[in-house]
């Protein structure tokens, strides 16, 4: 953890140590999103012979990896929710077409 040595008082230092304590937390978060995301991309572009559970459960942890984010203000709201979208019109054209 890298602290920044501009501050001139206790409570800035403390300030500086807790931004980038968050700084940190919000990077990691915003990774596991981005991760997630990537799955279900790669489970719905996948041309093998899969469950559509499979399909739906990989969904499902991406919606809840990022509403816990947008709840947590780590991303906007509306963001999640386009996100969200994006990736269920991809999930269910991958679920039509195995059914």
């Amino acid at each position: 953890m890298k602290v920044i040595k501009l501050a001139n008082t206790k409570q800035q230092k403390k300030r500086n140590i807790q931004n980038e304590k968050r700084r940190v937390r919000n990077s990691q978060t915003k990774s596991s999103i981005r991760t997630a995301a990537k799955k279900v991309n790669k489970i719905t572009e996948s041309k093998d012979n899969q469950d559509v559970t499979v399909i739906q459960e990989t969904y499902r942890l991406f919606v809840k990896t990022i509403d816990t984010a947008a709840g947590k203000g780590i991303v906007k709201k509306r963001t999640a929710d386009r996100k969200k979208s994006r990736l269920a019109k991809k999930v269910n054209t991958a679920v039509a077409a195995l059914k």
